[in-house]
């Protein structure tokens, strides 16, 4: 034990002093930081990479269907259909919609928008789009009052608030003594809604039976589920789609509409780690070169060391410590850097936007910055970035225990 401390001893002397060599000092700050900024936008990206994993995952698709089955002819029974669908072990809930698209006017402003009817009390079941309720509630959809909820980002492009009115064209006409004239509807705004998605930009939610009123039709155009697994949907929906006796039930799912981009996310994770794993290699050579001058720095000691009695072995014990030390000092430095950047990431970028207007992630499904810590993500850049590091003090520690003695001392004096 005592043989061992006396070489922790004058590595972390080596740490603590630094040199005698003006380069060497800022050489060692370079390497160091160098690796604190390579440690930190690892942790950085790979926060934001989680981030937007958990928004598609919990905001995305809790908002949207697992999967909807459908019916070449609507459903006229759906309770019948849905209380057969629960019957599966992995369907949690089930419930009705119908869709259709159309114009929304108000004063002066036309946009073009899909509208969905639904049953308040089922799509609590299988949404969580009343945890983002920003004014008013679902249950203010009753049927027969052609009242909507739509997104607060849709209620600033029309200029409306809870409580005033909007007119909603449908692409279709009615013959009137005046000729062919689009069919319109007067409706009241009695809910706001902001998830964050696309949906709030494009989105209209009526009841059920008012949305059956403006199509003319009866019935529901399909019924959305909820599943305890997501990842199990595809499977689910072939299963259930195999129900009808005359095979006329089919599904989609959401992977469908959003395995695409959630397979992209992890992809760009797994590249983005590598990526930046090399720029924490490149700072590891910085601490190499560092480490090379320091071996040169210290030779006299060295030498002196081996004069009494220092094995080679020893010697390159204190240098792969000494390097083990800067590389954790680094490495623990850019940890705590990239955490709590990545912490407090979406404030700083929303406080940006709204200070410059940059609207940078209005093209994406979600119109904010996420970003997720993970302990275990933390912890594998942490093991990886020292790995890399240690194996980067293995050249200079081996050249300083290499070095003869008597050719130092002699170089010195």
């Amino acid at each position: 034990m005592l043989n061992s401390c006396w070489r922790w001893s004058i590595a972390l002397r080596y740490t603590r002093s630094g040199t005698s060599d003006q380069l060497v000092s800022f050489m060692s700050v370079v390497s160091i930081s160098g690796l604190v900024l390579g440690v930190a936008v690892l942790v950085l990206v790979l926060s934001v990479m989680n981030g937007f994993e958990r928004e598609l995952r919990l905001r995305v698709l809790g908002v949207l269907p697992h999967g909807v089955i459908y019916r070449e002819q609507a459903f006229e029974n759906w309770q019948e259909a849905a209380a057969t669908f629960m019957t599966h072990k992995s369907v949690i809930a089930a419930a009705p919609y119908a869709e259709g698209s159309g114009l929304v006017v108000a004063d002066d402003t036309v946009l073009g928008v899909s509208f969905y009817g639904i049953e308040p009390g089922y799509e609590r079941a299988v949404s969580i789009i009343h945890d983002f309720m920003v004014e008013g509630t679902l249950s203010s959809l009753t049927p027969g009052s052609f009242n909507v909820a739509i997104g607060v980002p849709l209620a600033r492009l029309l200029g409306v608030a809870v409580g005033d009115r909007l007119t909603l064209v449908l692409p279709d006409v009615q013959l009137t003594m005046a000729g062919p004239l689009p069919r319109t509807r007067r409706f009241e705004v009695v809910a706001l809604f902001q998830v964050g998605a696309d949906a709030d930009k494009s989105q209209l939610l009526m009841h059920l039976e008012d949305a059956n009123k403006l199509r003319k039709v009866q019935g529901v155009d399909g019924i959305r589920l909820k599943l305890a697994d997501l990842f199990d949907a595809p499977e689910v929906i072939t299963t259930l789609t195999r129900l009808s006796a005359s095979f006329d039930f089919y599904g989609t799912s959401w992977m469908q509409s959003h395995g695409n981009l959630y397979g992209a996310i992890q992809v760009q994770k797994s590249t983005m780690f590598l990526l930046l794993l090399m720029l924490v290699a490149v700072a590891a050579f910085n601490v190499v070169s560092n480490l090379v001058m320091t071996v040169d720095d210290k030779r006299s000691d060295i030498a002196i060391l081996r004069t009494l009695g220092a094995s080679p072995r020893s010697i390159l014990s204190i240098f792969i410590i000494h390097g083990a030390l800067v590389g954790a000092v680094g490495v623990t430095i850019g940890l705590g850097v990239g955490v709590a950047a990545a912490s407090y990431l979406t404030e700083i970028y929303q406080s940006i936007d709204s200070v410059f207007s940059l609207g940078l992630m209005d093209e994406y499904f979600i119109h904010y910055l996420p970003s997720e810590v993970l302990v275990t993500d933390v912890v594998t850049v942490a093991i990886v970035s020292f790995v890399i590091c240690l194996a980067a003090t293995l050249y200079p520690a081996l050249k300083a225990a290499n070095s003869h003695p008597v050719e130092a001392l002699q170089y010195d004096a």
